[in-house]
């Protein structure tokens, strides 16, 4: 399933249960992501550079370029974990951080609370995975890590595509097979255009 190129997209994940942590960096591995997996919310803000902000709280900022040393694609995380909640590192990262802010958040969790649910995505969550996370789930995060992408890769992406579908036998193919029949047509047109010009004689005989 994995997409071309889909190796680039940076994943963390973040579970305070061991099985769970191995369990979906296996999938997203298998996913052909690359994944760091942390066992807190404090180990992700530490990891994604918040880790400062958070000790020192009258300070409005990390320093950017602290923060742009590790880039993260998405984050995804389990809700219910001692100390920092799913839901707090979701409120920290979209809050927080003006530079961290569109890099898209899953929630994780073993109990279907709608309230809880509608709440993680009311503050910002993309998606909301009931556990266990099965691999069909790592499909719905492709269009997620799409939009985290510089807009200049989103519109050079699609250019690069183009350029190759046109160079490809088969496309070469297609355009010699639509010239062919642009030939055909023209010819039929070009003989119709001359049996228009022919002078017509009435069924008389001139004596």
């Amino acid at each position: 399933m994995a997409i071309a190129g889909e190796s680039r997209f940076h994943v963390l994940a973040v579970d305070d249960s061991l099985i769970d942590r191995k369990l979906i960096e296996r999938l997203l591995k298998t996913s052909s992501y690359q994944v760091t997996a942390v066992d807190s919310g404090s180990k992700a803000l530490e990891f994604l550079g918040l880790a400062d902000e958070e000790r020192n709280n009258d300070q409005p900022s990390v320093s950017p370029d602290h923060q742009q040393e590790v880039e993260v694609n998405l984050i995804i995380t389990d809700y219910c974990m001692p100390g920092m909640t799913g839901y707090d590192l979701l409120k920290k990262v979209k809050h927080q951080s003006s530079s961290l802010k569109d890099i898209p958040v899953v929630i994780m969790s073993s109990e279907d609370v709608p309230s809880r649910i509608n709440r993680c995505l009311e503050e910002g969550a993309e998606e909301f995975f009931l556990k266990p996370v099965q691999l069909s789930d790592m499909k719905r995060l492709i269009p997620h890590l799409l939009k985290s992408k510089p807009k200049e890769q989103q519109q050079s992406e699609p250019q690069q595509q183009l350029l190759q579908s046109q160079s490809s036998p088969q496309h070469q193919q297609q355009q010699q097979q639509q010239q062919q029949t642009n030939n055909k047509r023209k010819a039929m047109d070009e003989g119709l255009s001359q049996e228009n010009r022919r002078p017509r004689f009435s069924g008389l005989t001139v004596v």
